[in-house]
């Protein structure tokens, strides 16, 4: 059984089209590739021809793990969600207590991370370290290059 996985209503909406347009203008490109490679003689030699089924099975692979989490996910009502904690979705303004940066995230799920508009996976270890904290609260948590204290400024939603 899948892992149930939650989202905001953009990132639901967002695999929605990604899962829509896979199913539709994806199979069909797919599908010319192996039409233009058929025509170019003996498939048992052809190349061109292997290499397209092989994208129309890592096509199909990644169409049937969008539908699966599409099954799973669910959407997260953010008016219900309590703002004096960090969950998923809150948006936490952080600061490093070594260095003094600061930093805001907002805490998403993995599809909808996305670290160049400030969204982290709940799954990440600052994430993790964060979770269920609240404003002022420090939190020292294991990263790649040691370990970093950061401590909550804000939480918002």
């Amino acid at each position: 059984m899948a892992e149930v996985t939650y989202y905001t209503k953009e990132g639901l909406e967002k695999l929605k089209e990604e899962l829509h347009y896979l199913k539709t203008e994806g199979r069909a490109s797919i599908a010319r590739q192996i039409a233009e490679a058929r025509d170019k003689g003996d498939l048992s030699e052809n190349a061109e021809y292997d290499a397209a089924k092989e994208a129309q099975g890592l096509h199909e692979a990644k169409i049937a793990n969008y539908e699966n989490n599409l099954a799973y996910a669910r959407l997260i009502d953010e008016s219900k969600l309590d703002a004096t904690k960090v969950l998923a979705l809150s948006i936490v303004k952080i600061k490093n207590t070594k260095n003094g940066a600061v930093m805001t995230y907002q805490l998403v799920s993995e599809t909808e991370a996305d670290l160049k508009t400030g969204k982290i996976s709940v799954k990440s270890p600052i994430a993790k370290g964060l979770l269920g904290k609240s404003k002022g609260d420090k939190a020292i948590i294991e990263v790649p290059a040691g370990q970093i204290e950061l401590e909550i400024l804000e939480i918002s939603r």
